[in-house]
């Protein structure tokens, strides 16, 4: 099977690292990729918000599977021209990614659906936004309706703050606050059958003890031994499957990856958000984790066929990945600097390095290109082990400025 993965991330990396351990893969390839991906991909310039041009290079490549990596691409439409081309894609249509592009769409699906959620106002003025703050209270959360990367949601208890975001966005989406710690959980769909994977924690805020502010993920752990037993039959009974079942009595089908950002609340488990495709870092421990070839679960996906798979397999271990972010992030990344220590860092075998924001410069140096520039994974037979090794492997790593946070899965490791 040729695949064509498209994006530059280190979930694309995880991606890739997985389908090219996968036997039934015997060609990979990725647009634009990045010096990681560089490693274990054939690695093609693209834009890949272009669908015309995806669906060309996938043609051209003779691929027999397009998996699409990142929000933006899949909001374009980038999907819908690669089916149009009659190639295989895993990731939903443009019409369906409004499950993640619009806040507002996400929470006209749920209601249909009858999944549980927060209880919700769309605001398009800043009386409305007023208004709408005072009717929930503090803590305070105010969402960009559109794409922002993961860093479009604030939430605090200054209402001044929370009406400076709304102030600066389009139209948002203001709710209630939930209350509970946060689980992500992936499931694989082919907008009928709907597969859920392993649940993961991740930890948005920059800084350690969930301080500084938001980011699009500092790091992430699996599995949860804190989640309540029954967790995802739960969530697949009452979020997803409703939701996949909904989209597709609206003629939207979804077929892809459907993520579900939950609340384990006192009033029970209710969906912060959705998001229409693999979460970073999310990814990189579930992926961690899978045992069950990749290739074959998503071109199931993308081929109507995923009632016919066989159970999934996982690892009974753990996985915990610690994010390398550079001198600024989130504000102000700096770029430009070189990244040593990299074969240091999985030289022992029992961590591996992911990238996300990096470039291979004219002398084959790697350096920093984005704000989030490594993914640091690692397994072992329980969350303690696993987090001794990755935070092992990060520091054998250096980067001019680099910051992580030191508390990934500390909490549950030590539980």
């Amino acid at each position: 099977m040729k695949v064509l993965v498209i994006g530059g991330g280190a979930r694309e990396h995880a991606l890739c690292r997985s389908l090219s351990q996968d036997p039934s893969v015997t060609e990979l390839h990725c647009a634009p990729g990045n010096a990681g991906i560089a490693q274990v991909a054939t690695v093609h310039p693209v834009d890949q918000l272009d669908g015309a041009l995806v669906a060309d290079l996938a043609a051209k490549l003779g691929a027999d599977l397009v998996v699409v990596g990142p929000e933006a691409p899949l909001v374009a439409g980038v999907a819908d021209a690669v089916r149009a081309a009659g190639i295989p894609v895993f990731g939903p249509s443009g019409a369906a990614a409004q499950l993640e592009g619009s806040k507002a769409f996400a929470k006209d699906v749920m209601a249909g659906a009858g999944v549980p959620t927060a209880r919700s106002y769309v605001c398009t003025t800043p009386e409305e936004a007023a208004e709408a703050l005072d009717a929930f209270g503090a803590p305070y959360v105010v969402k960009d309706d559109g794409l922002a990367a993961g860093k479009g949601v604030v939430v605090t208890s200054d209402r001044a703050a929370a009406l400076a975001h709304a102030a600066s966005c389009e139209r948002v989406v203001i709710e209630e606050y939930l209350d509970g710690p946060e689980v992500s959980l992936f499931a694989i769909t082919d907008g009928t059958t709907v597969l859920p994977l392993q649940p993961a924690q991740d930890f948005k805020r920059a800084l350690d003890g969930d301080e500084g502010p938001n980011t699009g993920g500092m790091g992430a752990y699996s599995p949860l031994p804190w989640a309540p037993a029954g967790l995802v039959q739960e969530v697949l009974d009452t979020v997803l499957q409703p939701t996949v079942d909904e989209l597709r009595r609206r003629g939207t089908e979804f077929s892809g990856l459907l993520y579900a950002g939950l609340a384990l609340t006192s009033r029970g488990t209710r969906v912060i958000e959705f998001n229409a495709r693999f979460g970073d870092p999310e990814t990189q421990v579930v992926l961690a984790r899978l045992r069950t070839p990749l290739a074959g679960v998503l071109l199931a996906s993308a081929t109507g066929t995923l009632d016919q798979l066989e159970p999934l397999r996982w690892d009974e271990g753990a996985a915990v990945t610690v994010v390398i972010a550079s001198e600024g992030y989130p504000a102000a990344p700096r770029t430009g600097d070189p990244i040593e220590g990299l074969a240091e860092a999985e030289a022992d075998g029992t961590a591996y390095v992911l990238h996300a924001g990096t470039k291979a410069d004219e002398d084959g140096r790697v350096l920093s290109a984005g704000g989030r520039v490594l993914s640091v994974t690692a397994t072992g037979a329980d969350l303690a082990e696993a987090r001794d090794r990755a935070y092992a492997a990060v520091a054998r790593i250096s980067l001019k400025g680099g910051q992580h946070r030191t508390d990934i899965a500390l909490k549950a490791a030590t539980a």
